[in-house]
């Protein structure tokens, strides 16, 4: 049976065993316990706790987009999950706004000056800061839980695709080129590759092949740019032939897959640069780090006959005889950002057209705030966010997918910004 679990700290702020929601629920009630924090949900006792509290481990399971975590017992029993949501990807878009703006200025202004590429210096381990957001975040996390909960360890995927084996001095010739992905990790760099799907048909759900898109009767070789995941059926009906023959009849799925073997995976290079990165950061805690290989994650998932989730990837980490999910809603944590510094915002051109942006248009309230509804037409809306602060003093807030419009007046809040959004 799945429940919830809260956070519970004293009145010095130790943390304690986290306890069951409806315990949680009771303390509240009896004025035994006031609320911490809404998110993740905590609450602090009135008095002090002489309790042995409880060892937990925090298993986390990096990743480009999504990195899980779970909290674990040494009873192995999984008692709170998270799934912390990236944006990278925003942090790349931004950048690459801001050096098109630049550029486009200092072409207009400063004609005669070349680019300088030489005079800048970085440090030994610089990330770019798409891939440092990653790196922060899981650290700013950990911190937060290990202030939460009573946690003894961590336990880390240092997940790996690998296209040469490097770790063995001894290596040589073709083992050199086949490399660990020749094995068990290949097959998951392509899987996460083609999103699990075969690549000629589209089907799910069903037993997935290594295909040569060039056969090797035909000279293909075992690179990974020449291997696709096919259905059993697909890979029979193709048999020997070349993919341009068996998918002339089919030309724009025949240069989608081309394309898309050769094209290498991003989301797999951005692992690959921070794991190493995550890992030194969690030594850093002081708290003993245990790692674990994506293959020995997949195996005990496998074996335990559980679900592909994030947070359940991150409970398998590392030697797991057994778990036991007592928990199955995950707070999803979704990285928002503070919002942009840039006090005169550009037009397409790059010229300062819109004027400056007002520090505090409302004291009191920000973009970002989690509030809810207690009066007007939208009452009863709980934990919704609001996207944006008017000085007249009416706000913009996203339910769903919908943008909704509210007084100051009318709302209550729940908890203040701080860079992320919260939902399960």
């Amino acid at each position: 049976m799945s429940t919830n679990y809260v956070f519970v700290l004293d009145a010095n702020k130790k943390p304690l065993a986290p306890c069951k929601a409806g315990m949680a629920r009771s303390l509240l009630k009896a004025g035994k316990a006031k609320v911490f924090r809404r998110y993740p949900f905590s609450i602090i006792l009135n008095k002090l706790v002489a309790e042995k509290h409880q060892d937990l481990q925090l298993k986390i399971d990096p990743g480009s987009k999504q990195t899980g975590f779970a909290l674990v017992t040494q009873e192995g029993e999984v008692i709170w999950a998270m799934v912390l949501i990236h944006r990278g990807q925003q942090i790349k878009n931004a950048m690459l706004r801001r050096r098109n703006l630049r550029r486009g200025r200092r072409r207009r202004k400063t004609r005669y000056r070349q680019p300088r590429f030489l005079n800048r210096k970085r440090k030994k381990g610089w990330l770019p800061p798409s891939l440092m957001h990653r790196v922060l975040t899981v650290e700013a996390w950990v911190n937060k839980l290990c202030f939460l909960a009573p946690i003894n360890s961590l336990a880390m995927e240092l997940v790996k695709f690998d296209t040469q084996k490097v770790e063995n001095p001894e290596i040589s010739g073709i083992e050199y080129q086949q490399g660990t992905l020749s094995g068990y990790d290949l097959r998951e760099y392509l899987l996460l590759k083609f999103n699990r799907k075969c690549v000629y048909c589209g089907a799910k759900d069903t037993r997935l092949e290594i295909e040569h898109t060039t056969p090797r009767s035909k000279g293909g070789s075992n690179r990974v740019s020449n291997l696709v995941i096919a259905c059993h059926q697909c890979n029979k009906d193709k048999g020997a032939m070349d993919i341009r023959e068996f998918l002339k009849d089919k030309p724009s799925l025949l240069e989608r897959v081309l394309k898309q073997a050769k094209t290498p995976l991003k989301d797999a290079a951005a692992v690959n640069a921070t794991r190493w990165k995550i890992f030194e950061t969690l030594k850093k805690t002081e708290l003993p780090v245990v790692t674990g290989s994506g293959a020995q994650t997949k195996y005990n998932r496998r074996r335990l006959d559980l679900p592909k989730e994030h947070w359940i990837d991150a409970a398998c980490v590392g030697e797991v005889e057994k778990l036991t999910i007592l928990t199955a809603q995950p707070l999803i944590v979704t990285a928002m950002g503070h919002g942009c510094r840039q006090m005169v915002q550009m037009d397409k051109y790059g010229f300062p057209r819109k004027g400056y942006k007002a520090t505090k248009p409302v004291p009191g309230w920000k973009t970002g705030d989690i509030i809810n509804v207690v009066k007007g037409q939208n009452i009863g809306l709980k934990g919704v966010r609001i996207k944006t602060v008017r000085s007249k003093g009416n706000f913009d807030i996203r339910h769903q997918d919908e943008i909704l419009s509210v007084s100051r007046n009318h709302i209550q809040p729940v908890h203040r910004r701080d860079g992320y959004n919260y939902s399960f």
